[in-house]
């Protein structure tokens, strides 16, 4: 029998670089070098910010030898609670290796993050390959979080927008007006309408905890711990004072986001889903947004449509999973 795996906070002179991967022929297209300078940025990115902190780092292994796995614990900037676990890494290549590496890790990360208070944690599967977390083995992966009990929770699409494309336009059937202008009240009202029967699966497990206010009372309070600008929430109006869209664009700790968009249901059917997507769009393009994202759930065909009206690309898949502690 091989001896347990010890799991350890990584040592300051291993940070940022955490766990570097040799070249390996079989691994997908990226060179490792860019990856571990990519993975290196990235981490360091998350301890500026205050996405993470030194002692939410862990790596498999002795200290003194080369770590065979890693695990970082995520929160929005400065939060003391861990909302996710990402930078999971094991011997992959080797689905048995990877288990035996990669459980221990996970176990550790989520007994670290109960006992600073969370009562679940999330981690993200992005494909194909690609940066800040290079996911290789994502079959692997995803059968040894299953064993670590985390659970599907959603699937979901990735849509991005570049610049140097033409601007989303206009929709001139709407009149936006903002946050400031109209106090927070018409925001919740507006999200409580938009929930109901929502194709967000996310979303609807909110509904089915909280109730329609008190899901949309929640989501607008998510939304506002986000970077942005009070006067970009907005709630776009039709010639006939109707509220039909509520658009809530922002600045996540990675890039600008479109945030949180939806159409009022007396409104859907009418292509006002294109309409906020690209209110959101210029909006944050106007503040120097070079590059935007946006997701939205796998069965929601009505949102992906108003993603690629407004120029944006399905760039990637995402498979959302959670572990409840």
């Amino acid at each position: 029998m091989s001896d347990p795996v010890r799991v350890r906070p990584a040592e300051p002179a291993e940070l940022p670089a955490l766990l570097a991967l040799p070249d390996d022929p079989a691994r997908e297209t990226v060179p490792a070098a860019e990856r571990n300078d990519g993975v290196a940025a990235y981490l360091s990115d998350l301890l500026a910010k205050e996405c993470t902190r030194p002692e939410w780092c862990f790596l498999a292994g002795p200290a003194g030898a080369p770590p065979r796995g890693s695990a970082v614990l995520w929160s929005l900037p400065g939060r003391a609670v861990p909302e996710a676990v990402v930078l999971v890494e094991a011997p992959w290549e080797d689905a048995d290796d990877g288990r035996s590496v990669a459980l221990p890790l996970l176990e550790h990360a989520c007994a670290e993050a109960r006992a600073r208070g969370a009562a679940e944690l999330l981690h993200v599967l992005d494909s194909p390959v690609q940066p800040p977390q290079y996911q290789y083995g994502p079959a692997v992966r995803e059968r040894v979080f299953a064993d670590a009990d985390f659970a599907l929770v959603r699937a979901g699409r990735r849509f991005r927008w570049l610049a140097g494309q033409e601007l989303p336009p206009e929709d001139p059937r709407l009149t936006f007006r903002g946050l400031p202008e109209l106090g927070e009240e018409p925001f919740v009202a507006l999200l409580a309408r938009l929930l109901s029967g929502t194709a967000d699966t996310w979303l609807a497990a909110d509904v089915a905890e909280h109730g329609l206010r008190g899901a949309a009372e929640k989501l607008f309070a998510d939304s506002r711990e986000l970077e942005h600008d009070p006067a970009w929430y907005e709630i776009g109006f039709t010639a006939a004072g109707a509220p039909a869209v509520v658009s809530l664009p922002a600045v996540s700790p990675s890039f600008p986001v479109i945030g949180f968009v939806g159409v009022d249901p007396d409104h859907r059917g009418q292509g006002f889903s294109a309409s906020v997507v690209a209110r959101g769009t210029r909006i944050l393009a106007a503040h120097g947004a070079t590059e935007i994202r946006g997701d939205c759930d796998a069965g929601n065909a009505a949102m992906a449509k108003g993603f690629e009206r407004g120029g944006y690309v399905n760039f990637a898949d995402r498979r959302e999973l959670i572990r409840r502690l």
